[in-house]
């Protein structure tokens, strides 16, 4: 069983599921409104209030986790954690409260993996089916073209129920002009984009979140336009609010009470991101980024992980010889391996800074390092959360030159005996001695310790310079560096 959490603006979710079939089976769920988005300042720092309350949820969302045999759990969050400029100093107590990693990942990732929880809802029948999937969060609109499980546009734009309902509806008002304003902000904000999305079209649109569902399901229940998500539905659905005047006034089934304000600035979103594109009519489906989640994890556990997908596009995009790559990744795990890492998930990294240390080229030879380390923690990786991308992008810079510029990442062993395989990988690769590394000896307990077979160094002059410059780089930052010979 796997366990997915969804750290959302506006509530938080938790999905545990059991892969069976082939499909992924949901065994508990859990959802607290807890309206993160409403705790953001103009300043951009959350209150000391909504901290504790997200605290206190993912307390008891650790207490649901605990009760079952798990796999893997992912807790993910999205826009609000984004942007909020205190967000660093509340994970680790979010951490602490969950038992689990908390993962900030991009508006781009959280839209694949919305897709990829559509995808899987739908399933093989709809292999071939060109879709467009819109995401309404309470902080930010996902939009992506695919077909079938491939993904071929993805976009987060920074548009949301709350910032749209607190804009254009302030103290729950409802008013025919502040509406048809709301719903021109919103076209502006998808207009530059929208042009790539017609021209790529769609059998079907689907909305994936709980505001479209609950807009779906207050116009089917109550017969508002011809019953279906319509674009003349949804005119009609804001005609009828817009009437009522404020949003204690609505008492239609299909919405609870707190959530009509939720429900209005979505509404708004749904109708400008619809008119913008030209879609006349979607859907609403009960899946998303939970799923995705869940179906990554479940990826994962079948080693197809997207990440190694990623390096591999990423190579290609910034043209990196794959066979040198290769060869330093080939090199850098047996080195690794020598130096008895206990962290398996650390090796994988290495290997994927391995295949990346030469990306910086694509930009210019002199510096090529640094220039690799801006591309790896910066370029849109799929998979890759944005504290994978800096660990990667730490040990792509430490491959060369001194050592103070990660000085502080050493502090941690295993990071710092990955650096070194990064390192000594580098040079071995370009001295062409691949073969030659069996013989080599390697421990890092305190120092560095390498011993070589006699007269090892002598058949490889250039790798003896540069060892010498190895030892002044590591007793720089106060790691001692030997080399000796086998008696």
């Amino acid at each position: 069983m796997y366990a997915a959490v969804d750290l959302g603006s506006n509530s938080f979710r938790l999905h545990i599921g059991e892969a069976l079939a082939g499909q992924i089976h949901i065994v508990r769920t859990a959802r607290d409104p807890i309206r993160l988005a409403a705790g953001l300042g103009p300043d951009g720092m959350l209150s000391a209030e909504s901290m504790d309350t997200a605290v206190r949820c993912l307390r008891d969302f650790g207490a649901i986790l605990r009760q079952y045999r798990l796999e893997a759990v992912r807790v993910v969050a999205t826009n609000t954690l984004r942007v909020a400029r205190n967000a660093e100093a509340l994970l680790p107590r979010l951490e602490e409260a969950i038992g689990y990693p908390v993962e900030i990942i991009s508006g781009e990732e959280e839209g694949r993996l919305i897709y990829m929880g559509v995808a899987r809802a739908l399933g093989p029948q709809a292999a071939q089916e060109k879709r467009l999937v819109i995401d309404i969060g309470g902080g930010s609109t996902e939009l992506i073209a695919g077909t079938g499980d491939a993904i071929r546009l993805v976009e987060s734009f920074s548009i949301g129920t709350h910032p749209q309902s607190a804009a254009w509806f302030p103290g729950g008002r409802i008013e025919a002009a502040a509406f048809d304003a709301a719903i021109v902000d919103a076209r502006a904000r998808f207009e530059d984009a929208a042009g790539q999305y017609r021209a790529i079209g769609w059998d079907g649109a689907v909305g994936s979140s709980g505001t479209i569902r609950a807009i779906s399901e207050v116009i089917s229940r109550n017969g508002i336009g011809d019953g279906s998500m319509s674009l003349p539905s949804l005119l009609a659905l804001r005609d009828k609010l817009v009437a009522l005047g404020h949003v204690d006034a609505f008492d239609l089934p299909g919405v609870k009470k707190e959530r009509v304000i939720v429900m209005v600035g979505g509404l708004s979103v749904l109708i400008g991101v619809m008119q913008e594109l030209g879609a006349e009519r979607m859907g609403a489906i009960n899946a998303g980024l939970r799923l995705g989640v869940l179906s990554d994890l479940e990826l994962r556990a079948n080693r197809h992980d997207r990440r190694d997908l990623a390096i591999q596009d990423c190579m290609r995009r910034f043209g990196v010889d794959h066979g040198r790559a290769a060869r330093t990744a080939a090199i850098a795990r047996k080195l690794f391996e020598r130096l008895a890492p206990q962290d398996e998930p650390l090796k994988a990294q290495l290997l994927r800074a391995a295949m990346l240390h030469e990306v910086g080229l694509a930009v210019s030879h002199t510096g090529a390092h640094k220039h690799a380390a801006y591309i790896v923690e910066h370029a849109d990786l799929p998979g890759f959360t944005a504290r994978e991308q800096r660990l990667l992008a730490t040990v792509v810079l430490a491959q060369k030159g001194n050592l103070r510029k990660v000085r502080e990442a050493l502090a941690v062993p295993e990071l710092a005996r990955a650096v070194l395989a990064l390192r000594l990988a580098a040079v071995f690769m370009h001295a062409r001695v691949d073969a030659d590394v069996e013989a080599i000896r390697l421990r890092m307990k305190g120092r560095v310790e390498i011993e070589t077979p006699r007269g090892w160094l002598r058949q490889h002059p250039t790798v003896a310079a540069w060892f010498e410059k190895e030892a002044a780089a590591w007793i720089e930052v106060g790691v001692g560096f030997q080399v000796t010979q086998a008696a």
